[in-house]
């Protein structure tokens, strides 16, 4: 893997060393049994938070690292991926997809209440924005909140929810006004609010480490102050962090292709056919030849359109491909290492079985690949 230099300095090493570290002692030994009990403690949140990886790109007033350091955080999030578990990256990186609405967008009120204990992983802070009928749609979304004096009486459900069951605050998109993009408002709605229930932990085919719930709102009352935004703006709101949320998946995807890779280099030198180690057939060599330059160019792209994202560019058309390269990468790569694996790779517990199970999330999640080509197409005024 490459240390690119111009993109890393050492400050991001050092925190990638003590995520490393903290992971190697906390995480990846007992990760195939988090995998099997399709949750991790949560006492792993608050480990993490006192370490301070959560705060990572959070504002020091209340408690982070400070913000605009796009490479920590991607530095980070390399180091997670090193787990192996994509659905446990996940679930510690809802953070990055419900909190910083708050951040930004939030009241000073709101702030305080929520974003130092978010941090500190004493609570978990989950976004609710797709709904059955309304995925990457963002605009058709049904869950309704009608203002009534000091609150907004909230009915409707969501689906798919990342770490739904176990968050205590909720990010939740509703609509305040009329059809379309300019009637979502955000609502932050705490757990154990009246009429607001969490559904059953949802099975999935990968990202088994993480939860994943639908929820339900009926008459559920949540004060007009827990308004994130202006009314009727939240979709600006949402959109706001859909940059950040695709270069991450990027950093999944291109992650999980190279853990594959890393595993299927590893095996080709140990099994044997015919004689000898199968990495000595032409057919296996070029197979890992075409992995490994699609994992780097996967990689330096992300990379490339992270760097402009850091310099205050808006590279709506690069991330989106960035993002559809990269999770293809992660599909491609993972399915040749588990054919290198054989019946072996066809195993639950071998980590290609895993990773391959869980890159298919990726070219769904953030947007779906054909949202992504949409918006590509509309950059390229097609």
């Amino acid at each position: 893997m490459t240390n690119n230099i111009s993109y890393f300095n050492d400050t991001h090493e050092q925190v990638r060393n003590s995520i490393e570290k903290f992971f190697a002692k906390e995480i990846t030994p007992f990760i195939d049994e988090w995998e099997e009990a399709c949750e991790f403690p949560r006492e792993i949140y608050t480990k993490a938070g006192e370490l301070g990886f959560l705060g990572i790109g959070y504002p020091e007033e209340f408690g982070g690292s400070g913000e605009g350091d796009i490479f920590m955080k991607i530095a980070s999030n390399e180091a997670m991926m090193k787990s192996t578990s994509g659905g446990l990256v996940a679930s510690l990186g809802s953070i990055d997809i419900g909190l910083p609405p708050i951040v930004i967008w939030g009241s000073d009120e709101l702030k305080e209440k929520v974003i130092p204990e978010v941090i500190r992983g004493e609570k978990i802070c989950a976004l609710a924005i797709t709904e059955p009928n309304a995925g990457s749609d963002v605009a058709n979304i049904r869950t309704r909140a009608v203002k009534e004096g000091d609150n907004y009486r909230v009915n409707g459900s969501k689906m798919f929810i990342t770490s739904g069951v176990r968050a205590d605050y909720y990010t939740v998109a509703v609509r305040t006004g009329g059809d379309g993009y300019s009637g979502i408002s955000l609502l932050l709605i705490e757990k154990g609010t009246p009429g607001f229930t969490v559904g059953k932990k949802l099975k999935k085919m990968g990202w088994h480490a993480s939860d994943t719930a639908e929820l339900f709102f009926e008459d559920c009352l949540v004060p007009v102050s827990n308004l994130i935004g202006s009314e009727n703006d939240g979709f600006r709101c949402i959109a706001t962090n859909f940059m950040r949320e695709r270069l991450s998946l990027c950093v999944m995807a291109y992650m999980t292709a190279q853990l594959a890779l890393d595993e299927a280099l590893n095996y080709v030198k140990q099994r044997e056919a015919f004689g000898r180690p199968i990495g000595k057939y032409q057919v296996i060599r070029h197979k890992l030849v075409d992995m490994a330059t699609e994992v780097e160019i996967a990689r330096e792209f992300t990379y490339s359109v992270a760097a402009k994202i850091q310099a205050k560019q808006t590279p709506i058309k690069e991330i989106a491909m960035a993002k559809n390269f990269a999770t293809d990468v992660a599909e491609k790569t993972t399915r040749e290492a588990v054919q290198i694996f054989g019946g072996m790779g066809y195993m639950q517990g071998t980590i290609v079985e895993r990773l391959y199970r869980d890159a298919k999330i990726l070219s769904i999640g953030g947007g779906t690949t054909e949202i992504m080509k949409e918006m590509i197409a509309k950059q390229m005024q097609l």
